[in-house]
């Protein structure tokens, strides 16, 4: 009986012992847990922080620069070769012209596109390989898209220099980006709201109108005002379809020849007096405005559809 009361006891002990082993062992990789996700979040941080420091200080040379610049005059007068008579006025234009073409057209060609590939056509391997297609160009150098541009707007249709030859080809620049994004927002409505539909005696154009779309309609309305935005800040496609470095008028219709700020900004840049690197801190600060207004549109129809 001793004997085997000693060997319980040692049972015992050696049973404590394991579990404090492994009480310890599982502390020790907790600890390790812990150490390895402060670690991350550390090198997280460090990653944001070196970008929002690069941003402030590119933003505050900037307004630093071209602040004073921004005047009633730089926003009323044309381009000249002069700084002191220099403005922005032609290019400011030329940019709303260019976004009043190029957003009606990106809207209804790419959303019609996103409805078609998602809810009409056979899923299949040629729709796959249209959205594979679809999907690599919104990857596509801007460059590429105003040699095209060029090719068939300027030469083959004989558009020239024209505002609607710029603005025909910032839409096919960003015509795959709204396409994809208009996709991924009509994928992401539940099948049974259309199931739903289908069964109360809808046509499938009219879930797609009354049910699809409403659901969608942030999501698309987001991606296509945050794709105009990279089309105003376009330089070389419009380079490529010969936009004017120095305009002394404004466009009057589709087929005048046209400048945008880009361009404009651009011009400044390369010049050899330090007074037209201000100015183009000037152009920089419009177009940020112009850019930080469209994003801010974007939150606001996006929060305003969702409820």
């Amino acid at each position: 009986m001793a004997a085997e009361e000693l060997m319980s006891k040692h049972k015992t002990a050696l049973n404590h012992e394991r579990a404090f082993d492994e009480e310890r062992k599982i502390a020790s990789r907790a600890k390790q847990r812990r150490g390895r996700n402060r670690l991350a979040h550390g090198l997280f941080f460090l990653a944001t922080l070196a970008g929002v420091l690069v941003l402030a200080i590119l933003l505050f040379d900037i307004f630093q620069r071209g602040w004073s610049y921004v005047t009633a005059d730089f926003m009323s007068n044309f381009a000249s070769r002069f700084p002191s008579r220099a403005g922005i006025k032609g290019a400011l234009w030329g940019s709303i012209w260019l976004i009043a073409i190029t957003a009606p057209l990106t809207f209804v060609i790419g959303v019609g596109a996103a409805i078609y590939l998602e809810e009409y056509a056979k899923k299949g391997w040629i729709s796959t390989l249209i959205q594979v297609n679809i999907s690599n160009l919104a990857g596509v150098p801007s460059i590429v898209f105003g040699m095209l541009g060029l090719t068939i707007f300027v030469q083959i249709l004989a558009l020239k220099k024209s505002v609607l030859a710029g603005g025909l080809t910032l839409t096919l620049l960003i015509l795959p980006v709204v396409i994809v994004a208009a996709r991924e927002a009509i994928a992401s409505v539940p099948n049974s709201l259309r199931h739903a539909s289908l069964a109360m005696g809808a046509t499938r154009w009219q879930t797609i109108q009354k049910v699809v779309l409403p659901y969608a309609l942030p999501g698309i309305m987001t991606g296509t005002i945050l794709a105009l935005s990279r089309a105003i800040g376009e330089t070389a496609p419009l380079i490529m379809v010969g936009a004017a470095t120095f305009l002394a008028f404004t466009p009057g219709s589709l087929f005048d020849e046209f400048s945008a700020l880009p361009i404009q900004i651009y011009n400044w840049v390369a010049q050899p007096k330090a007074e037209f690197s201000n100015l183009a801190a000037a152009g920089i600060i419009v177009l940020l405005v112009i850019l930080l207004t469209m994003n801010g549109l974007a939150i606001f129809l996006r929060n305003k559809f969702q409820r």
